[in-house]
This record gives structure tokens, C-alpha cells and sequence, in this order.
């Protein structure tokens, strides 16, 4: 496999610059010198930021623009092999690398290498884990699945040995990593159009564990089941989190603010090390919290410090994000797409003030949706009122048989009033004529759900 060498830059491309991840992976490199090309369907905010910053980027993508000078391509998985600019590379013989490959290879240039991974709350804990960071004055290098409003965006790029990463285990990406520190938020059922069940699941994430060295150390949620067939016999520091005193890191006295927000007693090791106060709600930030406490810890950082940055921190872009208000109703915009992710999200919605709780719920691919249904449909129930969108595909073709149709007729069968429109257009023209003063309204899902909200918020 080809090897990123800071001290040496060389030629890359990428294609699918313009992705959020490929774009920050381009500008990492762009700073440290490398000669940075790449190419993209359409122009975007992405592309002329790295445009802006000396990277050549040619819009449409033609064999053409796979030169014998280049060392290296970076691929995404949404890259197809018929691509032409897949196929010229591999003509050329021109050495390529998948995206999880590059990031890995990226990792091994830096002292402390942070690999963020879990089913649900990656984005969440990685920018908690960045604003801890950046307070503490690392300098770290970031990267994030979202946008972290203190740095303007998904990546930042620092000076120090100190790189931050989420990890995905979808199609078992993150096991072409090189982390020194290690965290594991929660492991569910996810992704079953690539693992075959929740045992395949957790082999990836015992594989993940593996790849840390004896001088590193795992952050794992102690609540997970079984979480001896993951850790044991792991020669790296083993450090637990959790809602009881079983793990290292848990906490006590949890309450809530009139807007939802959550705050706790930290208790390290027995031990009662401050009060948290979190500008998020939910249970499952506590959590997130947590893990984000513990990592800060084992670096040193001071516990005031920590406290600080949490306080301060008020959200990742898309999870319970507060968008506005139309008619006297407030709009949050959420990312959820896991039936344990909704629960989460509407539970947290239970503190923040309102009449009537809306969910306008934009399922995120067949296969998800189908292997969910139950669970998806009892998730949503905690709403009051729940208005379906159409199933977003991504990357799928074959329906299954099922539609956004068949969701509502499992909430019906619970005894739960549902609709469901075809449209965007219908579904915002029925929330105007139905949402009132003080209601609460929350597009959810990992599609295009959130321009719903923007549309109303245009009124």
C-alpha cells in the first residue's frame, strides 16, 4: 500500500474532492505541502475554499485528468469502477488509495492519534473532544463528520502531535487506522447491507480495538453488552464509562434547565470530580460527555478545563440543532436516523418546552428502514404527531418493496396517528395549517429532512 510521508510530499488526487470528508483530507495535505488536485460533478463552497487555497480542481470527471505525474489517487466508495477516472488510474498504474486508507496513512504522522468510533453520538463526542482540545491550547488537527462552529467548519488543521478523527465502522473503514487512543461510544445493529448481524458487528469493533498499541489506551462505554469479548486480553489501558459507579467515569445528581439542557456531578474513579453543565439536552449527551471527560483526563488536561469547554459547547451541526422559529413554533434540526438515535432525540425533546411535539421523520435508506420497522415505528411514538417523508435512498436502487407508506401503517397498528406525504411541498403547505403557537417541530433524519424546517423558516 502507498505510504503518506509528511516529510516528502508528493502528487495526489481526489476524486470526489468536493465530499466533506475528501475536501478536508485535500486541505490537510494542501498545508503540509503536498500537491493537491482533484475533481468534482459541480462546483461547491468546498471547492473553492480548496481552490482558494492553490488546490487544482477540474469539474466533471474525464480520464483526461489522470496525468502520469500524479503518485497517488484517493477514492471514496460511492466511486464506481467504471468510473473514468478509476479506470485511467488503474491503466496507468498509478498507486490508489481507498478514503479510509489515506486517513489512516495520515494518522501515522502524528504522536496521538484519536479515533472516535460508536454506532450513534461520533459527531457529537469528536467536536466535545476538539473544544476540550482547543481550550487546553494542543493545537490539534481535527477532523469532524460535521460542522464544528468554533473552527468554521469540519477540519482544522494544527501544529502539534494531536489528531482527532471520527471512526466509522461502515463497510469496516476504521480498521484501516492507526489510532494511539481509542473510544467506543455503544455498539447496536447498523449498516446490515454490509455486516451480516450484530455478532459481525462487534467482531469489526473487537478488530478496531485491536489496532491499538500497549502504550494506548480504549475509552469504552461499560454498558455495552458483554464487554469483555471486545476488551479482553487487549495490551493497551482500559478506561470504562458509564451511568453507574461499575465504570470508571459516571455520573450523579442529573438534571435539567427549562430549555433541556442536562447537567451532573463528574465521578472519577469513586470519586466526585465537579459539576458539568451541558448547553445540549438529552441522556444520551450525558454519555457522550462522559467519554469526552475521560479522554481529557488521561491527557492531563485540567478537570476546569474540561468542565469549561462542555459548558461552552452548544452542538454539532444537524444534532438538536435549533434553526429558528415560524408562527410562534420552534424548528430543531436533527440527524437521527437509528431507531435508539430518535429515541434519544425525542426523549430530549420531553424537557424543552412545548405544546405539541412534532416529527417530521425522512427514513434514510431501504435497508435501514426495512430491518427497522418496528423499531423506527415504537421510536416515534414519543412524538405526538408524526409526519412522513418519502424513504431516502443514498446509495440504493432496490425498494424492497417497502415505502414511507408502510412505516405509517406500523404506527397505526400501535395506535398512533400518522401522515405521510409524497412531497416536500405538501409536507411543509400541512404543517402551516396545522402547527400552532408553541408547538415544537423536529426534522429528523440523515437526507435532505432539514430543508423542510428552511423552507418554513423563509414564511
Amino acid at each position: 500500500m502507498y505510504q503518506i510521508d509528511f516529510h516528502h510530499p508528493c502528487s495526489i488526487y481526489f476524486v470526489g474532492i468536493g465530499g466533506v470528508s475528501m475536501s478536508g483530507l485535500a486541505e490537510i495535505l494542501a498545508n503540509e505541502g503536498f500537491q493537491v488536485s482533484g475533481s468534482d460533478r459541480t462546483r461547491s463552497a468546498l471547492t473553492d475554499m480548496l481552490e482558494s487555497r492553490g488546490v487544482t480542481v477540474f469539474y466533471g470527471q474525464r480520464a483526461e485528468n489522470i496525468t502520469d505525474n500524479l503518485d497517488v489517487v484517493v477514492f471514496t466508495s460511492a466511486i464506481h469502477p467504471d468510473n473514468p477516472e478509476y479506470v485511467a488510474a488503474h491503466q496507468k498504474g498509478i498507486p490508489c488509495l481507498t478514503r479510509a486508507e489515506l486517513l489512516g496513512q495520515i494518522m501515522k504522522n502524528y504522536n496521538t492519534p484519536i479515533a472516535i468510533s460508536g454506532t450513534h453520538g461520533k459527531t457529537t463526542t469528536t467536536s466535545m473532544v476538539s473544544e476540550i482540545l482547543l481550550r487546553a491550547g494542543t493545537d490539534p488537527t481535527l477532523s469532524i463528520g460535521g460542522i464544528l462552529k468554533s473552527i468554521g467548519g469540519n477540519i482544522r488543521v494544527g501544529h502539534s502531535g494531536y489528531f482527532v478523527t471520527e471512526a466509522c465502522e461502515y463497510t469496516n473503514s476504521f480498521l484501516s487506522f492507526f489510532p494511539k487512543i481509542g473510544i467506543i461510544l455503544n455498539i447496536e445493529e447498523d449498516h446490515l447491507d454490509f455486516f451480516r448481524d450484530l455478532a459481525d458487528i462487534r467482531s469489526s469493533f473487537r478488530k478496531f480495538a485491536e489496532l491499538l498499541p500497549a502504550d494506548g489506551c480504549l475509552i469504552i462505554n461499560r454498558a455495552i453488552e458483554n464487554p469483555e469479548e471486545i476488551i479482553s486480553g487487549l495490551p493497551c489501558r482500559i478506561i470504562t464509562f458509564g451511568m453507574d459507579s461499575s465504570a470508571d467515569y459516571y455520573p450523579s445528581d442529573i438534571s435539567y434547565d427549562e430549555l433541556g439542557h442536562v447537567s451532573f456531578t463528574l465521578h472519577s474513579t469513586g470519586k466526585p470530580s465537579g459539576k458539568i453543565s451541558l448547553q445540549v439536552p438529552g441522556e444520551h449527551n450525558v454519555m457522550n460527555a462522559l467519554a469526552a471527560a475521560a479522554l481529557a483526563d488521561y491527557l492531563g488536561i485540567e478537570p476546569e478545563c474540561t468542565a469549561a469547554s462542555l459548558h461552552e459547547f452548544t452542538g454539532a451541526d444537524r444534532r438538536f440543532e435549533y434553526k429558528g422559529s415560524f408562527q410562534g413554533v420552534t424548528v430543531i434540526d436533527d440527524y437521527s436516523h437509528h431507531p435508539t438515535e430518535i429515541t434519544a432525540a425525542l426523549k430530549a425533546a420531553a424537557n424543552y418546552p412545548h405544546k405539541t411535539l412534532w416529527c417530521v421523520f425522512q427514513p434514510h435508506t431501504y435497508t435501514r428502514t426495512r430491518v427497522f420497522m418496528k423499531e423506527f415505528a415504537q421510536a416515534l411514538t414519543l412524538a405526538d404527531k408524526v409526519v412522513l417523508a418519502d424513504i431516502y435512498a443514498a446509495r440504493e436502487t432496490d425498494t424492497l418493496g417497502i415505502s414511507s407508506e408502510t412505516l405509517k401503517e406500523e404506527l397505526e397498528a400501535l395506535g398512533h396517528e400518522a401522515f405521510y406525504f409524497s412531497s416536500f411541498s405538501e409536507i411543509e403547505n400541512f404543517l402551516r395549517k396545522n402547527c400552532i403557537n408553541g408547538d415544537l417541530l423536529i426534522t429528523m433524519g440523515a437526507g435532505d429532512v432539514l430543508k423542510i424546517g428552511e423552507d418554513l423558516l423563509k414564511i
